[in-house]
């Protein structure tokens, strides 16, 4: 394979504390050496990153590469996620090893984004009867889940998270009391009592945590909570792992500038789900970040149709798509002084990679040649010309954004390259 030299550069890596102006060796698709080259070591390329950053390849927790896989993949690649876990609400269910497994080979055909399944907990995602937890862990499944839906049988859930227990699995959950969720679309608060939408209160997710935290401290499993979205979830995660409980969460990047009065005009564009809260719960969440409360940001990648949106605000279809700004707009937060850039960066890389157990999201030597070199000055407008996703249903477009992926790299390949400005060195 080829041996490569990415010089010059700002390597940024926070599984190693690293923040220096060092040369990239990689060679056989792994990362050789950083800083002088090995003795004998010929780079057959060469990139010249003075001026750019050179990170551990993004790894994204949630994202939706539908309906065309080969073009989302490609889109994650623009935006340097080498790695994405896919739910299992994604069509078809991911509920059998067959349907794993497909979802893989075909990845791999795209080649240019390593995605990792996350298999149904229960069959059909129907909270009723538990899927093949252990033949879809054996197909390649890095976690199991509900999707994007609570089991509302206590019962139910606690027999599916004694058994992932005992084939040690990952279970990420979402959150949420069905019965205070069911029918709302936006935060409860002053914008949705004006706006007369119906709402979902902050509680929803609170005291569907509460019941799920009692479960995880009685199976033992390993949990990950996706998509916090409500301040008052942050001190039941401080408390749960002060007993010792193996929990984790993430957080959408929306949820770190968007807030419920982005809806004053009714824009279906910033319908999700859970729903934008508060402004106070959108600083607690960029604060939780900083504190190693919340481990991880995730794109929460849905990409949808403008006639999926070109409804009235409770009936258009909740999503976002966001693998191409995932970086910019979690760097909006450090140029904002509300995190610094080791934390954010973490929050990209080390932190999902720990939370999979996956030897991913770092510069090591040995470790994979999964990378992205980032412009961090330079500005661009997201908009049908510079996006690679079919989905371009986000209120982030148009909006200008600073910090643009150049070239990305998986096992030491370039799946992509920035067409302008080129600046590789033969």
């Amino acid at each position: 394979m080829t041996a490569l030299t990415i010089a010059g550069g700002r390597i940024i890596d926070p599984a190693n504390a690293v923040d220096a102006q060092q040369d990239l060796h990689l060679r056989d698709g792994r990362v050789l050496a950083v800083g002088p080259a090995p003795a004998g070591f010929q780079a057959e390329t060469r990139i010249d990153a003075h001026g750019r950053w050179i990170l551990p390849g993004l790894i994204d927790l949630c994202a939706r590469p539908v309906p065309d896989l080969p073009r989302e993949l490609r889109a994650a690649a623009a935006g340097g996620v080498t790695s994405l876990c896919v739910p299992p609400e994604v069509g078809p269910c991911i509920d059998t090893p067959a349907v794993a497994e497909r979802l893989l080979e075909q990845a791999r055909r795209a080649g240019s984004t390593w995605v990792h399944p996350v298999g149904a907990l229960t069959r059909a995602l129907a909270g009723e009867q538990l899927a093949e937890l252990a033949a879809l862990q054996d197909a390649g499944c890095v976690a199991v889940s509900p999707g994007a839906d609570t089991i509302a049988d206590s019962r139910t859930l606690r027999q599916a998270l004694a058994y992932a227990a005992s084939h040690d699995l990952l279970v990420m959950l979402s959150p949420r009391d069905p019965w205070l969720h069911r029918h709302g679309c936006a935060h409860e608060g002053a914008t949705s009592t004006r706006l007369g939408l119906p709402a979902i209160p902050g509680i929803a997710e609170s005291i569907g945590l509460a019941r799920d935290l009692a479960l995880v401290e009685l199976t033992g499993v390993r949990a990950h909570f996706c998509r916090i979205s409500s301040a008052l979830s942050l001190p039941l995660l401080q408390q749960a792992r002060a007993r010792g409980l193996p929990v984790t969460a993430n957080v959408a990047v929306h949820h770190l500038h968007l807030c419920d009065t982005d809806l004053a005009a009714f824009d279906t564009l910033c319908r999700v789900d859970p729903p934008l809260r508060g402004a106070a719960d959108r600083d607690a969440l960029r604060e939780a970040i900083g504190q190693g409360t919340i481990e991880a940001v995730c794109s929460d990648h849905h990409p949808l149709g403008a006639d999926a949106k070109r409804m009235p605000f409770p009936q258009a279809a909740s999503g976002m798509a966001g693998l191409e700004t995932l970086l910019p707009l979690t760097l909006a937060a450090v140029w904002e002084g509300r995190m610094s850039l080791e934390r954010a960066i973490a929050g990209l890389t080390i932190g999902p990679a720990q939370i999979l157990g996956l030897p991913l999201g770092t510069l090591t030597a040995g470790a994979a040649a999964d990378l992205c070199i980032v412009d961090p000055e330079q500005r661009w407008t997201p908009d049908a010309t510079t996006l690679v996703s079919s989905g371009h249903n986000t209120p982030f477009l148009g909006r200008s954004l600073r910090g643009r992926v150049t070239h990305t790299l998986l096992g030491g390949r370039i799946v992509h390259r920035l067409d302008a400005p080129p600046r590789d060195a033969p």
